[in-house]
């Protein structure tokens, strides 16, 4: 069958416009654009493309009858399937909540958010219209890759209609704190979150990005991640970072271009004996180039000797030139230039030269490959691709990178020249250091920062993406509902029967009994102490109570029996007629002081919400709070705990309508493989319910001797599921010999 990838984002890579009374289609530009190019290019080339077929959805930005006039003329590597959207709604999803909340939001400007309501559901509106026209081609064994802040509720929508089909989705812009993220209205907040949860993976430039979406999730959702991974509607979801590239080749191979070379000559003669510094960038106040403008002034003023000496050229490229935040910062630049070059430029010389259209590719090269300087100064980008792109275009590897700590790129460029935006003075020295770098050191930090751009260029990127995709999606099929069904029952108990050594591990609260309001009402009835205390007596049975509670209420509860205990999640064991012993080094109690006060303050700011104290932890309990409050509050101690666990060593776990704190290396993995390698075992059964028990069943995965068993209905590493504890006590009853062989 054809291997199909869905690409969506909010433009097609084409446009459609009328020139001369004829319809006519141009080839876009942009990041993502060059990026999905490039790579098809590459995997076409290197025969390495896993996919058939590749189908790009977006708005083609002109009418249903002028796209249905050159769709037919449309050949190349990708199938366009066009979405036309009202243009009212459109209005209202593109200028309205994409580009006036989430874009200033998402880049640190929140006092130009501006929260309409209409916003929001014309953003919904129009996310559906794409989903009503994906739907219409799609299949559930196609790939589907959705780009950036636009669609950030689609995956969701796509997910309910087609919930095993393979989906990832990547932000192009930064993921603010959650501070910031909180002041859109919860509504939006859950919307946007969940809507991004649809996807089976989702990618962020830099892990600074990635870790303020998994606090919004944890804040919002009150989800947890282990290992960047999170647990969703019976889903496996991975967070991951991968910075976006560029064609390295394409823009290092540039600088031997014809036309590029004659270019550079002329501005090489035309600026002869000035130095060059370079800037281009669209439109936009998070690039703030009226900040590297107050920079160069300074410049001149702590360097005058530089006057005449340095010329300073200045592209802008038109955007979103209909929203008034950008109408004004234009304004602003053009005020700021005229000024500034009436003031200190003269007849033969002007400090800043400056356009605002685009610029050809033959003209950017030329003057990325002629100037002795990029300066490239953000309040916050979530990448910055020009500074990759002039980096890689020295193929003489002479010049120097000005970035702005802010980018994406500063995590990865090093060797650049690192400024501060709102530092005007600090601008001013770093150009004036770069001016007086030896050839030497220009060379050798243009030489480490092509190898890293060239060792992960827009290829590597995409295809690090997919690889990434295919990962999550293998490992979702190890996460999964299986109900242990009768047939499964009855290998289960052949395969039992047929074993001379068995080991047998069972949780306590929700496995074998259900959970109560309060802790201490949860102790055995008959039928349980009966079931324990028959499969007990079978010689061939090494069973193991593996519980997260106190040792005192397990002795007391079931010391009686043959049986052994392990209390804490593995921090205390007693085998059957022994003493308990310490499976843990330490105990220092000054942690649980500290953890104590937090969830006391919990306590009295949640109703109904208890801290239980045991001798290896601390269990803030909040089954019996108001369920709306709970989540709330239950997110905050989460977090806070998160934080004060690093100083002491403790792990934070969530459980089932419970946080606990204990000390990291007590978890029921651990204790489940010191059991291992004990003894041999041809037959292992063991049942949990609780996420704590997660860590024994991703033990257990490729075990051939283990049945594992997920108490509830919810998806896990386990290999199989029963809905209840009674079902698991009828499973015993049935081990035991004492019940037919059937669900009772």
């Amino acid at each position: 069958m054809t291997k199909r990838l869905f690409i969506i984002s909010n433009r097609l890579p084409v446009s459609v416009a009328k020139e001369d009374d004829k319809v006519i289609m141009k080839v876009s530009s942009g990041g993502l654009i060059s990026a999905m190019k490039g790579y098809v290019e590459f995997s076409t080339s290197k025969n390495t493309d896993e996919f058939d077929k590749r189908l790009w959805v977006g708005v083609p930005g002109c009418s249903p009858a002028s796209w249905a006039g050159v769709e037919s003329k449309i050949s190349g590597e990708f199938e366009y399937l066009p979405v036309f959207i009202n243009n009212h709604v459109y209005d209202n999803y593109y200028n309205g909540l994409s580009n006036s909340v989430i874009w200033p939001l998402f880049h640190y400007f929140p006092s130009y958010a501006e929260y309409n309501t209409k916003y929001y559901e014309n953003y919904l509106s129009a996310n559906h219209e794409f989903f009503e026209v994906i739907c219409r081609s799609l299949r559930e064994d196609d790939t589907i890759w959705i780009h950036d802040y636009h669609l950030l509720p689609l995956a969701a929508m796509i997910r309910e209609k087609f919930p095993a089909i393979t989906i990832g989705f990547f932000l192009h812009i930064p993921f603010p704190s959650y501070e910031l993220f909180r002041l859109m209205p919860p509504k939006w907040q859950e919307g946007l979150l969940t809507g991004m949860l649809g996807a089976d993976l989702v990618g962020f430039h830099t892990i600074d990005y990635a870790t303020h979406f998994l606090k919004s999730i944890q804040m919002v959702l009150g989800l947890e991640d282990e290992r960047n991974i999170i647990k969703y509607k019976n889903r496996l979801v991975k967070v991951d970072v991968f910075p976006i590239s560029i064609d390295y080749e394409k823009y290092n191979s540039a600088y031997n271009i014809k036309e590029v070379a004659i270019l550079r000559d002329f501005y090489h003669t035309q600026f002869q004996n000035k130095r060059i510094i370079f800037s281009v960038d669209r439109l936009d106040y998070t690039k703030y180039v009226l900040g590297r403008l107050k920079g160069y002034e300074t410049f001149f003023k702590l360097y005058p000797q530089y006057l005449e000496k340095v010329v300073f050229i200045l592209n802008l490229i038109p955007s979103r030139d209909s929203i008034p935040n950008y109408i004004n910062r234009k304004r602003e630049i053009d005020e700021f230039i005229g000024n500034f070059n009436s003031r200190v430029g003269n007849i033969k010389w002007k400090p800043v030269i400056y356009q605002y259209a685009h610029l050809e590719f033959a003209e950017l090269m030329a003057l990325y490959t002629s100037c002795d300087i990029a300066l490239i100064t953000p309040l916050r980008d979530g990448m910055n691709l020009v500074a990759k792109e002039f980096v890689a275009s020295r193929q003489d590897k002479n010049g120097v990178l000005l970035l702005s700590e802010m980018t994406g790129a500063a995590r990865e460029l090093t060797d650049a020249l690192m400024i501060n935006p709102n530092d005007a003075t600090g601008i001013a020295e770093k150009i004036k250091e770069a001016l007086d770098m030896d050839k030497s050191t220009q060379e050798n930090k243009m030489t480490l920062m092509q190898k890293r751009i060239k060792n992960y260029d827009v290829n590597i990127w995409a295809e690090d993406f997919l690889t990434q995709l295919r990962s999550i999606k293998n490992k979702q099929k190890q996460f999964e509902f299986i109900f242990l069904d009768n047939d499964a029952r009855r290998l289960l108990i052949e395969k039992y029967r047929n074993a001379g050594k068995r080991l047998l591990l069972l949780d306590y609260d929700g496995t074998l009994v259900p959970f109560s309001s309060l802790p201490q009402q949860s102790a055995p009835d008959h039928s349980v102490i009966n079931v324990l205390s028959k499969i007990a007596s079978d010689k061939h049975n090494h069973i193991f109570i593996i519980s997260g509670r106190d040792s005192n209420t397990l002795q007391k509860w079931l010391g009686q029996l043959p049986i052994n205990l392990i209390a804490e999640h593995g921090s205390k064991m007693r085998l059957h007629n022994k003493e308990w012993t310490a499976e843990v080094s330490s105990n220092d109690d000054e942690w649980k002081t500290v953890i104590q006060s937090v969830m006391d303050t919990y306590v009295k700011r949640c109703v109904n919400t208890f801290v239980e104290q045991k001798e290896y932890s601390l269990v803030w309990h909040f089954r019996n709070a108001d369920v709306d409050q709970a989540k709330i509050r239950s997110a905050e101690l989460f977090s806070e705990l998160c934080t004060i666990s690093n100083q002491f060593n403790l792990q934070v776990v969530q459980g089932n309508k419970i946080i606990e704190v204990r000390m990291r290396g007590m978890d029921k993995g651990t204790i489940t493989k010191k059991l291992l390698s004990e003894n041999d075992y041809d037959f292992i059964l063991a049942c949990g319910d609780d996420s704590t028990d997660e860590d024994m069943f991703k033990l257990l995965a490729t075990n051939e001797m283990a049945y594992t068993i997920k108490i509830g209905d919810v998806a896990s590493f386990a290999k199989f599921n029963l809905y209840t504890p009674q079902m698991t006590v009828s499973l015993l009853d049935t081990l035991s010999g004492s019940a037919p062989e059937l669900y009772l």
